[in-house]
């Protein structure tokens, strides 16, 4: 039996600017893929030069049916030292707006996409002197390439962002890094969530926009006798990001997996031959339990999946992965929840914060001379987008 969505329902795919557009050389992420390469980080280096072939990827999704692009603006790009903009880069995000407003693709623009500019970290970061402040000065100079953009996303998944300069604040008090049972760190949490109250009611007055911020959403799900526990970690993992999306006009819900959670935590994933290339049970299922409890949490706020998919190398596991994702969500919008798009996590093969095995992509590229090759999965997506149905 066809199941139909809403008229105007987003259909489309996502990026990140860092791990597709290539030398972004004046980021944190660049610097610590340098750093640490002694422990296995990898190079971003060219990435998959989508930087100069933003065109043809927007044609490639545009000709396969999808109506909708998420990406993202590089911070670093647009203001290289503090204070000081360029308007070149400016005209290029402004180009690649244009470009995917002559395909009838609608883009999702996102200002903050894990990486921000040397000088601001060599300031603190978010838990320096006047970060708020440093970043609502840069979304005042985006905001002025963003006419006629209907979707804004903030910062993305302000959780795994704390989670992760947590941990490199760890390591440079001297303390060992947490590979198992780590949590996002408080304070830089609440420094995110006071840059994104600040920023979203400057892009929303600007531009008109719809402003929202993406979240990480983990599917968490408490162990037997473990709900107080599964409700503390909860709230540090994920409500304390959701809940400040109450005042937003949308907010973005990101999921791939599902875990327990036990006296002990979040359980970590077993090994098990069907886990994907990332190490994540696969649990196509957690999209339905990310969208149903940031609705519990958020209320009647619309609700777009910013991220859904896997990582794996046999596309028609992706194909079987998305439909049954797919399914979930129809189920929680059949129960009366607002979801007003999908964008599939991703959209091209890319560089995955350090890694270059996982395959997340609709699209494979050949690294070598960036020739894009569509795979199945990316008709599949389109079909269903053209009939918007499942």
């Amino acid at each position: 039996m066809s199941r139909s969505f809403p008229q105007g329902f987003l259909w489309g795919a996502a990026t990140a600017a860092h791990q597709v557009e290539g030398n972004n050389l004046n980021n944190d992420f660049w610097q610590l893929e340098h750093a640490a390469a002694e422990h296995g980080v990898e190079f971003s280096g060219d990435a998959v030069d989508s930087y100069h072939r933003y065109q043809e990827d927007m044609r490639l999704l545009a000709d396969a049916g999808l109506n909708a692009y998420r990406f993202s603006i590089e911070w670093s790009r647009i203001e290289p030292s503090p204070g000081k903009f360029s308007k070149a880069e400016l005209a290029h995000y402004r180009r690649m707006i244009d470009t995917a407003d002559g395909l009838g693709i609608k883009p999702v623009v996102t200002l903050h996409h894990f990486t921000h500019p040397l000088w601001f970290g060599e300031r603190g970061a978010w838990l320096g002197k006047g970060a708020v402040e440093a970043f609502s000065r840069y979304v005042e100079q985006a905001c002025t390439i963003l006419h006629g953009v209907e979707w804004v996303c903030t910062i993305n998944e302000p959780n795994v962002l704390a989670l992760n300069h947590g941990q490199l604040r760890r390591v440079a008090e001297g303390k060992e890094y947490q590979r198992v049972g780590a949590l996002p760190d408080t304070e830089i949490g609440e420094a995110l969530i006071a840059a994104h109250r600040a920023a979203a009611p400057l892009v929303r007055e600007a531009t008109g926009a719809k402003v929202g911020w993406t979240v990480a959403n983990q599917a968490l799900v408490p162990a037997p006798g473990c709900e107080s526990r599964y409700t503390e970690v909860q709230q540090v993992w994920e409500d304390m990001y959701l809940e400040p999306a109450r005042e937003d006009d949308f907010v973005g819900v990101q999921s791939y997996t599902s875990q327990p959670v036990d006296e002990n935590g979040v359980v970590p994933h077993p090994e098990h031959p069907d886990n994907t290339l990332m190490g994540w049970a696969y649990r196509p299922d957690a999209l339905g339990i990310a969208v149903r409890h940031t609705h519990d949490v958020v209320g009647d706020v619309p609700i777009v999946v910013t991220e859904n998919g896997i990582a794996t190398s046999d596309d028609q596991r992706r194909v079987a992965y998305t439909g049954e994702a797919l399914r979930h969500l129809r189920d929680a919008m059949d129960d009366g929840i607002d979801v007003r798009g999908y964008l599939h996590w991703s959209l091209l093969d890319n560089f995955e914060w350090g890694r270059w095995d996982p395959t997340f992509g609709l699209i494979a590229v050949d690294r070598e001379t960036f020739e894009r090759h569509p795979k199945p999965s990316l008709a599949w997506l389109g079909d269903i987008a053209r009939a918007n149905a499942i």
